[in-house]
């Protein structure tokens, strides 16, 4: 408690951790309690045994394998086509010097700034003309372009401050554009593209709205979807809300522990710079 009191930002982080942590338990622990148990006792007990009729029931009511696999297809096509597209338009922006460089950042910068409220109808609209309504592509086009414009405001001031003696020697060694970009922007680069990928999978998860309005169909529905839905049913019970609330959160909990690292080292690198 002493070294808590000398460093208050280590007590903050320690409040932070256990603020996040906690919740996390509570649901885990209700996930495998049954109904019983839970109206008895209160959310706060602890079980007696593992009740995992709430999980299976959850599982086969929604069909989640097939949730979980359009989840990971979107998060993780959405992750990387944003980054790559991010990655494209800051070397343009911060490197290329573009004209009108100062308004296309303001551009990016309000595109972040609209609500997706005001995109529904719209996004719907063109889908429909298209052809692409209810389709795992329409939202995978637009959440990538909706994550490339925070990627390309946060890696063009990143890439503005790129030490220009590096990239007019490659030029100098005869090097390209692209290959400048390959070759050296990009290896430089990669613990900032790193956290941008970590954070457009965990972003893209956790969407709701737009997905609810694009993917109609159950074969194509999200995990958020699928936890939403299933919310408005009036057979619901505490623990299965809390086994499809562990469900629905496990996955980007494991991507987020399996990227740790490589989390910690792009905010490392960002801090030192």
């Amino acid at each position: 408690m002493t070294a808590l009191r000398r460093y208050p930002v280590l007590l903050a982080l320690c409040l932070a951790a256990l603020f996040m942590v906690v919740p996390f338990l509570i649901v885990a622990v209700n996930a495998v309690k049954s109904p019983a148990e839970y109206s008895q006792h209160g959310p706060l007990s602890l079980p007696h045994g593992l009740y995992l009729d709430g999980l299976k029931d959850f599982w086969q009511r929604v069909d989640y394998s097939q949730k979980l696999v359009n989840s990971v297809v979107i998060s993780g096509s959405v992750a990387l086509f944003a980054t790559a597209l991010s990655v494209l338009n800051a070397y343009a922006i911060g490197i290329g010097r573009i004209r009108g460089r100062t308004w296309v950042l303001a551009f990016f910068v309000l595109a972040n700034m609209l609500p997706q409220e005001a995109l529904v109808y719209p996004l719907y609209y063109l889908s429909k003309q298209a052809g692409l309504y209810d389709t795992r592509l329409s939202v995978i086009i637009v959440f990538t372009v909706i994550q490339s414009a925070f990627g390309t405001y946060l890696l063009s001031s990143v890439l503005g401050q790129f030490p220009r003696e590096i990239v007019e020697a490659a030029r100098i060694d005869g090097a390209n554009k692209w290959q400048i970009l390959v070759r050296i922007v990009v290896p430089v680069s990669r613990p900032t593209l790193g956290v941008l990928l970590v954070f457009f999978f965990i972003w893209t998860w956790n969407e709701f709205l737009l997905p609810l309005v694009m993917l109609v169909s159950n074969d194509n529905q999200t995990v958020s979807v699928a936890l939403g839905v299933l919310q408005g049913q009036r057979l619901m019970d505490a623990t299965m809300t809390n086994a499809a609330a562990l469900l629905g959160v496990l996955p980007a909990v494991v991507f987020f522990l399996v990227f740790q690292r490589t989390l910690t080292r792009g905010i490392a690198v960002g801090a030192v710079k």
